[in-house]
Formats: C-alpha cells, structure tokens, sequence
C-alpha cells in the first residue's frame, strides 16, 4: 500500500483553499490510501500523470476537480512513500512543479527543494553585478568549508553572488532549506563549526552512511521538522482537520543566537515589535536551561492568566510533552506567584480587589479628609512613588524622588498627603482586602528573607510589570549568571507600568537583543499599524532612554487593511458581519477570525449579530479551547499576547480612543496625562497588530484621532 507525507509547502497551500476544494483534498487522499502502488499508476479517478519537461522525473500530478490539481513527488526507487507538495490551479500546477527540483542534502541527509529554473535564470545577472561589488557576503568562507555545510555546487555558484543579509534573504525562497538556514547563520556572524553543530549535527541521522544516497523514504525519514508521514486512514482524517498557521514556530539564527547562548553574566533582556518572535525565544531559552542542568528549576511568568495557559501549552510542545522535564518549570503569571508567596510564607493572603473597588475606596479616602486632590490623583500617587519605591513612613516619602510626576508636591503638600495613604491601607486591612500591588509589596518583602526556589526566572511581556511586581522576581532567584531573562515590547505597554530596571537590582547592560522582524503580520498591516505610534516616543524597557521601531519589517505580504467609517453603530456591524461572512467564505475558520472592540457595550451587539447571522462565536474571557469553533470576541485588553489569520477592529471612535475616563487632565498632572495618551496608543496598536493576514478598522460618528491618515 502507498504510504503518504506531506511538505509543509502543501500546508501553506492547503490551509488558504476554499471549502470546496479542501473536500477534494480529503477525498482523493483517502483514495490513495486504499490503492496499491500498480492500482495508483492505473488508475483513471486520480489520473497521477508525469509532468512534461519537469526537471524533476519524480513529479506528478493528481486530480483534485476540474479546476484543482495536487502535486507528488512518486518514487522511482521502487520504495512506497508518495510526497504531497501543493495544491494549485489546474493550468498553474504543472508550471510550478516542472522548475522545481527535491535533493537530499549531502549534510543533513534531508529533504529539500529549490526553484532550480529561477536559480539559474539569475544566477548569471548576480554574477555580473558582484563583479563590481566592493564585497562579497560569504567571500571568507572556502568552497570546501561551505560544502561540508551540505552547500552544493548550484546553490555555491549563487552563492558567491550575494552582496549582503537583504540579498540572501530575498534570494532565500528559491534555495533549498536546510542550505539556506545554514547560509543564514554564517550570514548572522556564526562559525562554521557552529553551524555544523547547530544546524547539520541535529539533523543527520546517527546512523548516516558515508556517501548520501537519493532513496526517496529514507530523505523523507531523515526531515521530520518539514515533512509529516503519515501512518493510517484515521491520521489521515486527524490532520487534514488541524488548522495550520502560515507562520510557522521556528528560530531565525539571529533568535537562535539570543536563546542558546550558553550563559549571561547576569540578567539578559529581548525587546521587539509584535510578531517578532519574542515568547518563542523565550521558550527556547526554557529548553536551554534546563538542558544546561538535570535539576535546574525555572520560573517562566507573563502578565496574564490567558498568556500563561498558552506558555505552558506551547512549552509542553516544545519539550515533546517530556513531564520529567516539565515538572522542572513554574508557568504563571506574577500576581499568582506573588499570592502563592504570601499564603506559603505570611499566612492568608488577603482578597485582591480591581482598579474600580481601589478607586472607590480613594473616594472614601478624599471625602472623608477632605483632601484637595482627586481620587485618580491619589491612586497614582500611590502606585507610582509609594508603592514603585516601597515607601512605608512619612519620613522616607518627604524624601522621595516623584520622577515621572508632573505636579510638584512641597514637604507639607506631602505631609497632609501622607495620612490619605495610611487611611487607604488601613481601611483595606478592615476588609481584609488588598491591591494587587500590595500582595506584591508583601511577596517581596518576604522573598527577600527566603532562599530563592528558582535557578532561572524567565519573563515574557516584561513591559507590563510594575516595580513591585519586578522586585518579586528579583526575590524568586539570587542574582547571577543567567538569572533573569527578559523578553517584552514597550509599544505594547497598555497598563500604567513605569520602571527603571537599574535601581531595583536588574541591570542589563550588555545583556540586551533587539529583534527586528515580524514573521507574523504582513508588511502592509505592519506599516499601517505602526503608523498609529509614528507621532510619540516611547521610552524602553528599562525606564533609562527611548525605544524604536526603525528597522521593523516583514517578510510576508498580503493585502492593505480594510479602514473604514459608518453613520452608525448598526451599520458598522452590519458591516461587520458581511465581513466575517466573507473571510469564512474563502476557507478561514471561524476560530482564525478576532472581533475587538474597546467596551463590552459594542462586542455584545457584535455577538448578537453574528450569531442571528449563524455565524458561531465565542468569547475569548471564557477561555475556550482550541477545539472550540466560533469567532472570538474580546476587549481590546484582552487581545493581548494573541494572534489570528483575520481581525476586525470596531469602534475606533474619538470617544473610545483616548477614553476621557482613562486620561489624566492636563491640569492634575501633565507628563501623567501624556503618559496616559501614549497608553491608549499603544492599546490600539496592540489589537490591530494581532492580524495576520486581514485587518479592518471601523467606527462609527467622529474616528479617533490615533488612527493614520492616507497620504
């Protein structure tokens, strides 16, 4: 019986086709699997014809319907394993598949392929123009060192063209894979020994003859991170209904470099635009420290609860599901260790409460004082200088530096400040309530007179965290090699977190890593986006300078946001639901699709319609699962640490976006109420950052002034 792969080129096609045709697909997968090799080649429902002039004899092609034709490479070894590469219009399939060509790298042993025909119709025109080139980009590297890498003669011929890291890779969709990662990590500043052990070693077989040989299953065998074979009809059936994401988890050499170094001299931090790979580098850097010792123990935290459900998911892949290994690692968020401290080492922790219950008890606080400032004033009086510096007497607060703060407080202004915060804490302690900044304040405190449980603190969406929340970190491990390690984005800093990392103990200098491109939105959605950020500064992770998008960039491309106003609210979702109608229509599955808005007001009339509408739906703070079919709908907030093929934004109105309620008037304290304006930027640059391959921004009556205008 014919056995079935599939090449991750398929998935890329297979995952874009419409409904129909993805029923075509299936079938004529489980026909093949109930025929024989002779049956196969005889049959008249498939039609498996060769390709004319094809620089491959191995290729053919199946019948998907009329219009649709699959592409195989079929053995010629008298092997049994048949490769589905794409599926392509009928006229189209046989050009594709007659300029490609599979070899077995001479390194690897794997499976890869290249545009042979493109390769050689430019080779000649890159030749002429590095003649003239002032340098080369693999010029140090030896014909002999670059074919130990598993380099071969086509692929060295264009090699020795390449000017720079842009050249290589715009060239890198046409060269075979393995030849081309390898290419990229001598292009990134790696050895050529380290390449050998990071890219060749991994991969060839143990067991690897002498000599490659061009046996079709044994290279299929060989190439696992591409290739998927499968076993019997009911796995079949199992992964033609996954969904596969275009923008597949994998290391850059850039990343690689950044998550495998061998060790840090201490505390090492990541920063990047969405998209860039961030979370995954950190997960590497997981799997790194716990390969470096057989006890070593790591806390892996983020900011929220849904972010750490998708870390330790996405952890447990990348550890091929090893408990052994997983039992080594802590994946929560800091509020929740922060609670776990407090009750295992102060006794109870106290209730946590949210920002609306701490603003009404400020209420409280200045009605019963009859204080001259505001209850948002207090609040940030306490967040940002009491509780960020760990102030707990009047004496250090008339002392304490207001950085940040654009209104001046004079010793007695702080004086008749100061009993409004211990009224504040007192009339929580009667509750037996508490921020949860305060268990925070707590955990730290007692962290710093406990043995750290942690050899590793691994951080991801750092940009978030406040000082207190820092300071637990800083207590859950002991200062030292590798430490801490930090990954996070200050353009997607949506709650009011100011930190200077130096003064709490967590110095990276030296340490830091800036990655720089998007592997998941497409260039246009990327421009567009970061467009909402273009007329502010914003400062870094560390609270010592500025952050910068320069350089930011995508590989991929697609079509330019959909950006659009209506004369109402009714009609904008209306609007919406054609839309998502639409998306679902060209094969995208309703779980792919993410429907924000600001206020929960606007998402329940989306949900409304779309569900009168048939479309399924689901909210996304009801966690569903994976298995879960529905478009999701969040907040705003809630889309953070999130992805989807297509996103809508609604309400990107005047009102919304800044939301007055969020925004420090100008009089009670200028540089707050900046700060506050930069957030809700960074709230919107968030949501519409979170598509992958379609965005549409709408509002109805007056649009927000953060949205980009066309030029």
């Amino acid at each position: 019986m014919p056995q079935l792969a599939f090449a991750n080129s398929f998935w890329e096609s297979y995952d874009v086709l419409e409904k129909p045709v993805k029923a075509g697909v299936r079938k004529a997968m489980e026909k093949f699997q109930q025929l024989t090799v002779p049956e196969l080649h005889a049959d008249k429902g498939l039609h498996l014809e060769s390709v004319d002039k094809a620089r491959d004899p191995r290729m053919r092609t199946i019948r998907i319907n009329d219009f649709w034709r699959g592409v195989v490479l079929a053995p010629n070894d008298g092997s049994d394993v048949f490769l589905l590469v794409n599926v392509v219009p009928h006229d189209d399939a046989y050009t594709w598949a007659a300029k490609r060509l599979y070899t077995t790298n001479s390194a690897t042993r794997g499976l890869e392929v290249r545009n042979v025909v493109a390769i050689e119709q430019l080779t000649p025109a890159l030749e002429r123009a590095a003649a003239a080139a002032p340098s080369l980009l693999f010029a140090q590297y030896s014909d002999t060192v670059l074919r130990e890498l598993g380099i071969d003669d086509q692929v060295l011929k264009a090699v020795r063209t390449i000017i720079d890291k842009p050249q290589l890779e715009a060239f890198g969709t046409l060269l075979p894979e393995d030849q081309f990662e390898a290419l990229q990590y001598l292009a990134e500043g790696f050895r050529p020994e380290d390449v050998y052990r990071d890219v060749v070693a991994v991969r060839r077989p143990v067991d690897a003859s002498p000599e490659p040989d061009e046996d079709l299953a044994a290279a299929i065998a060989n190439t696992t991170s591409r290739i998927t074979l499968v076993t019997g009809p009911d796995e079949l059936i199992d992964i033609l209904d996954k969904p596969f994401a275009a923008w597949r988890v994998f290391l850059h050499p850039s990343q690689r470099r950044v998550a495998y170094r061998v060790s840090y001299g201490g505390p090492a931090q990541v920063t990047g635009g969405p998209g860039t790979g961030k979370t995954v580098v950190a997960l590497h850097r997981v799997k790194h420290l716990l390969s470096r010792s057989p006890d070593a123990r790591v806390l892996l935290t983020t900011y929220t609860n849904a972010m750490a459900a998708a870390l330790r998911e996405n952890l447990s892949l990348l550890l091929d599901g090893d408990e052994t290994q997983l039992a080594r690692v802590d994946v929560t968020t800091v509020n929740a260790y922060a609670h776990q401290i407090v009750s295992e080492l102060g006794g109870k922790a106290p209730s946590p409460i949210g920002d609306r219950e701490e603003r009404q008890v400020w209420r409280k606080v200045v009605k019963k004082l009859g204080l001259p400032w505001t209850e948002q004033f207090l609040a940030q009086e306490y967040r940002h200088v009491v509780l960020a510096q760990d102030i707990r007497s009047l004496d250090v607060y008339r002392a304490a530096s207001r950085r940040g703060r654009g209104s001046a407080l004079s010793p007695a202004r702080r004086e008749q400040l100061w009993p409004a915060i211990e009224l504040f804490e007192s009339m929580l302690r009667d509750q037996g309530a508490s921020t949860y900044l305060q268990v925070c304040a707590r955990a730290a405190r007692l962290l710093a007179e406990a043995t750290p449980a942690y050899d590793h603190v691994v951080v991801d969406e750092a940009q978030d965290l406040h000082p207190t929340q820092w300071r637990v970190l800083r207590g859950a491990v002991a200062p030292g090699s590798d430490d801490l390690f930090i990954t996070g984005d200050p353009h997607q800093r949506i709650y009011d977190s100011k930190v200077s990392l130096g003064s709490l103990g967590i110095s990276v200098a030296g340490r830091t890593s800036r990655l720089r491109i998007n592997y998941r939105s497409t260039e246009e959605i990327l421009t567009w986006s970061t467009g909402i950020l273009t007329p502010v500064s914003v400062d870094d992770l560390g609270g010592e300078g500025t952050d910068s998008l320069a350089g930011y960039r995508s590989l991929l491309h697609g079509r330019r946001p959909h950006v659009n106003g209506y004369g109402g609210e009714q009609a904008e979702v209306a609007a919406l639901v054609e839309r998502v109608e639409g998306w679902i229509a060209q094969g995208i599955r309703p779980s792919e699709i993410g429907v924000c808005a600001r206020f929960n007001l606007l998402l329940d009339k989306a949900y409304d319609k779309l569900s009168a509408a048939g479309v399924p739906v689901a909210r996304v703070k009801d966690n569903p699962g994976p298995d879960v079919d529905g478009v999701r709908l969040a907040t705003m907030h809630a889309m953070k640490g999130l992805e989807f093929r297509c996103v809508a934004v609604l309400g990107v109105t005047a009102s919304a976006l800044p939301f007055a309620r969020e925004v420090t008037p100008v009089d009670v304290d200028a540089l707050q109420h900046d700060s506050d304006l930069l957030r809700e930027r960074c709230l919107l640059f968030v949501a519409c950052t979170r598509a992958r391959e379609a965005l549409a921004v709408s509002w109805s009556g007056t649009i927000s002034s953060f949205v980009p205008q066309e030029r």
